[in-house]
Order: structure tokens, then C-alpha cells, then sequence
């Protein structure tokens, strides 16, 4: 799990492995991850873009950018969150997520809410 608060926006993912959608025979392990978006600052702000840095455990690196989460660009006033589920496919049974949230506020200022490095781990796969 991680948890990270960047100028009153805290941004925490807590990930699982998720078997039904992965074949280690193949190599395919796949990760389901949920994230949960929360202002805790005093000014409104609404998330227009992401930007995923995943990583394999043979150090292969992966970006991923686009608009929104789940199609969506979800607008947060104090005290509100936003909550959300996806996942990633990685070729190792385990790896690393990292990334950042673009926000702007009603002025139109924009600022970038890290998304803390968590560890994609097939359960039991690391002593």
C-alpha cells in the first residue's frame, strides 16, 4: 500500500494480485490496484491526467499516460474522494507501480499529485 499527500491532495493504492486474469505460464501475472483520491485541503481540484511509471522485476519500464481515470475527471471539493479500480499485466511475478495525478484548481493553476511507488507481488513469491 502506499499513501502520499501532495499540496491537500492525499493519493492511496492498495494493490492484490489478481489470479483469475493471469497465466504464469505464460508469463502474464496480472494486478488489480484501487485507488482512492481525497482532498483534504481547502481548495477545490479536478483531476485531468495520469501518468503510470511500471516496472518488472527485469527492470523493463512502462509509461502510460491519458486523460482522467476510468474515463472519468473527477472533480474534488474539501473533504470529497474519489475512488476507483483498475489494474496492470506484468511478464515477472512481481514489479513496481509509481506516478503522478495532473490537477488543476478553479484559477487554473496546475500542480502534479504523486502517486507513491507500491509493489505488485504474486503472493508468496517473495521470502
Amino acid at each position: 500500500m502506499s499513501s502520499v499527500t501532495t499540496e491537500g491532495i492525499r493519493v492511496s493504492v492498495k494493490p492484490s494480485y489478481w489470479p483469475e486474469r493471469s497465466s504464469p505460464d505464460s508469463h502474464q501475472y496480472a494486478f488489480m490496484y484501487t485507488v482512492e483520491i481525497t482532498n483534504t485541503g481547502q481548495e477545490p481540484a479536478q483531476l485531468r491526467s495520469r501518468h503510470w511509471v511500471i516496472t518488472d522485476a527485469s527492470g523493463k519500464v512502462e509509461e502510460v499516460r491519458g486523460e482522467g481515470v476510468v474515463g472519468k475527471q473527477p472533480r474534488l471539493n474539501p473533504g470529497e474522494s474519489f475512488e476507483y479500480t483498475s489494474w496492470a499485466q506484468l511478464r515477472t511475478p512481481f514489479g513496481s507501480m509509481r506516478g503522478s495525478y495532473t490537477l488543476v484548481r478553479p484559477d487554473g493553476r496546475q500542480f502534479e499529485a504523486r502517486i507513491g511507488e507500491f509493489a505488485l507481488t504474486l503472493p508468496h513469491s517473495l521470502h
